[in-house]
């Protein structure tokens, strides 16, 4: 078995529906980023990642690169584990409501463009060949693979604070909890 750590993105410099749509971090967040990074090299030299991956979205992207740059590796970006897809129908300004829906329910009921269920499968797949590695993702993708460890269908099920890091065990087909991250009060809600 190998581990794998499942990060959020450290606090953003905006939230849901406001003018960026694809923004960095705040300094707080970027404090965040750091101490994920500090907490994942005071790890034994065998439990720590070897490979950073993050969604391609920015906040992602500059919580994972002081790790990254920490380990000597490049950021990997995959789409996969990237933030659940918004109907195209909706606007950004649309989005926020339409997610307060979607976690009031189960992955099968959630409506869209898509099968929410089966994009939560693919999320969980695309983990299980990535042993020693940092994953950094989003609320709603962490929430998928929580959903899916706990074989709960409910969306919401965990709900982690910024930089929060959850560590998981695969044998390249499967993936086991070890210890789940921290979780807060968060403006997701």
């Amino acid at each position: 078995m190998s581990r794998l750590y499942l990060i959020r993105h450290g606090k953003p410099a905006a939230t849901w529906g406001e003018a960026d749509e694809d923004p960095g971090l705040d300094e707080t967040g970027k404090a965040q980023a750091e101490a994920a990074r500090d907490y994942l090299l005071a790890l034994p030299q065998a439990d720590r990642p070897k490979r950073v991956v993050s969604s391609p979205l920015r906040r992602c992207r500059e919580t994972a690169a002081p790790t990254a740059e920490a380990l000597g590796v490049e950021v990997e970006i995959d789409t996969s584990v990237g933030e659940i897809p918004t109907p195209k129908a909706l606007s950004a300004a649309d989005r926020p409501a339409w997610l307060r829906g979607v976690f009031q329910g189960t992955w099968k009921d959630a409506q869209g463009d898509l099968d929410y269920d089966a994009w939560r499968g693919e999320i969980v797949e695309s983990l299980h060949a990535r042993g020693d590695t940092a994953v950094f993702s989003h609320y709603v993708a962490i929430n998928a693979v929580m959903s899916h460890l706990e074989d709960d269908e409910r969306v919401l099920v965990f709900r982690p604070d910024h930089a929060s890091i959850s560590t998981l065990e695969t044998d390249g087909s499967s993936l086991t909890l070890v210890v789940k991250g921290r979780e807060a009060s968060t403006g997701v809600l």
